[in-house]
């Protein structure tokens, strides 16, 4: 049902990546939540100074927050094991049945800026959702819980990222998306 609410939306308002085509700017969009959770060890301060570079420029768009979720938090030595505790301990931090979930997932939907923007776009103005998460998971991925609940999962690339890179390309990715919904110059 929610992937086909998906692709319901994203066909509603689909933007062509085709150079030449027009793209999507000055949509009328009506922000809900963003919240970031991440799944790692402790950030580098330099990241962590990005990460808050990019708080900061998108939260005149809408409010944003950053979740951290410590990788391993019971030392489990078992993979699986680890990745349940992961899984069980970002399951609490989705707020209700009706947040809409985003997992940033190697084997997710690859979509460019404009798809992107047209995506949140679409989840803040159709979805009925009250908040939006994107979930960057530990080192050996998501759990069976967050994919079960997941509405959606996209890829940030071909590349696996480690999680720090993969919050700062994601961070940069939503100030964009941002800067497209609302007609600014910034993507190209």
């Amino acid at each position: 049902m929610e992937a086909v609410l998906f692709h319901a939306m994203t066909a509603a308002c689909s933007v062509p990546s085709v150079p030449g085509r027009k793209k999507l700017t000055g949509q009328s969009v009506s922000p809900i939540p963003i919240r970031i959770l991440t799944v790692g060890k402790k950030r580098s301060p330099g990241v962590q100074l990005i990460v808050d570079d990019y708080l900061k420029k998108i939260r005149p768009y809408c409010p944003i927050d950053d979740i951290r979720i410590k990788s391993n938090p019971k030392n489990a030595s078992d993979q699986r094991v680890q990745v349940e505790h992961e899984d069980t301990a970002s399951m609490r931090h989705v707020k209700s049945d009706d947040e809409w979930v985003v997992l940033l997932d190697e084997r997710g939907s690859e979509l460019d800026s404009l798809q992107m923007a047209s995506m949140v776009g679409n989840v803040m103005n159709n979805s009925g959702a009250p908040s939006m998460m994107f979930c960057i998971g530990g080192p050996y991925g998501h759990g069976r819980l967050m994919r079960q609940r997941a509405n959606q999962s996209i890829k940030l690339s071909s590349l696996v990222l480690n999680h720090e890179v993969a919050l700062v390309v994601l961070m940069e990715q939503l100030y964009r998306t941002w800067t497209i919904l609302k007609g600014q110059k910034y993507h190209h």
